[in-house]
């Protein structure tokens, strides 16, 4: 059983939602990456969703989008981003980790060399935003023998054919966009969208957890009616790109984060 499969059972036998903070490889500098992600977890994360730094990512608003190309500007390249993940596992041999970005990276790399160099390093999951289910087959089957999950994206305007596709392929966690639009907007209608992850989780065979628009203790708790996990980023990578230095990353990571493990579990 791999590390996802692991820490969401374990959150069911202990009733509790999982906390899924997402930040930028590499910003606000390389050497905060690593004691950031371990301020994360002593916070109460459950997975850290960390960004791959992209030139072009599309699916992102101007605070990722700046992130990613100050990480580039510093050489948060795919393998700098690997060795982060390797020495994030010399102090943490348990904790999933799920690389978030862009096919190019890979494609240039190759899906099984990829695979293969991501699952030595300790990842555990990979989302690729712009990557279509219907044209996945290679890609998954790569994941698939190395032991790396391909985690699927659905959101407000998947339609039932597709949403079915993506539930029967799901694997780790199901990620379900709020909102149609870019990450760090503020539109979030938790009503809906919960009414949306409450006939989705019907249909999915693996956890589905809530992203985009949470970015606070309140709006955590509000979607975690429904989905099982939320994911919080560009509010925390706009805390992050403030700290000078890696202590003062790693205490705002824990000073973010706290309040909204604190709210989902009292709620």
């Amino acid at each position: 059983m791999n590390r996802i499969d692991a820490k969401f059972q374990q959150l069911q036998a202990a009733g509790r939602k999982a906390l899924i903070p997402f930040l930028t490889a590499g910003d606000p500098s390389l050497e905060a990456t690593v004691p950031a992600m371990h301020a994360l977890v002593a916070a109460g994360a459950d997975v850290v969703e960390l960004g791959v730094p992209f030139s072009d990512p599309m699916a992102d608003g101007p605070t990722i989008q700046r992130s990613s190309e100050r990480a580039i500007a510093r050489g948060a390249g795919l393998g700098w981003v690997l060795q982060a993940v390797a020495e994030f596992r010399q102090g943490d041999a348990d904790t999933p980790v799920v690389l978030m970005g862009y096919l190019n990276p890979i494609e240039i790399r190759g899906a099984q060399r990829f695979a293969h160099d991501a699952v030595a390093a300790g990842v555990d999951g990979v989302l690729l935003v712009d990557l279509p289910p219907e044209e996945a087959a290679e890609l998954r089957a790569a994941f698939a023998h190395a032991g790396l999950a391909l985690i699927l994206l659905a959101s407000p305007t998947t339609t039932d054919e597709r949403l079915a596709l993506l539930c029967d392929g799901a694997q780790g966690y199901l990620y379900y966009v709020s909102f149609a639009g870019v990450t760090g907007a503020d539109r979030l209608d938790a009503g809906a969208a919960n009414d949306r992850l409450h006939r989705i989780r019907q249909q999915s065979r693996v956890p589905v957890v809530a992203g985009f628009g949470i970015k606070d203790a309140a709006s955590a708790a509000a979607m975690a009616r429904e989905a099982e996990g939320v994911v919080v980023g560009s509010a925390l990578v706009a805390v992050l790109a403030e700290a000078a230095s890696a202590q003062a990353a790693a205490q705002a990571a824990r000073d973010f984060l706290a309040p909204l493990r604190a709210a989902l579990d009292a709620a």
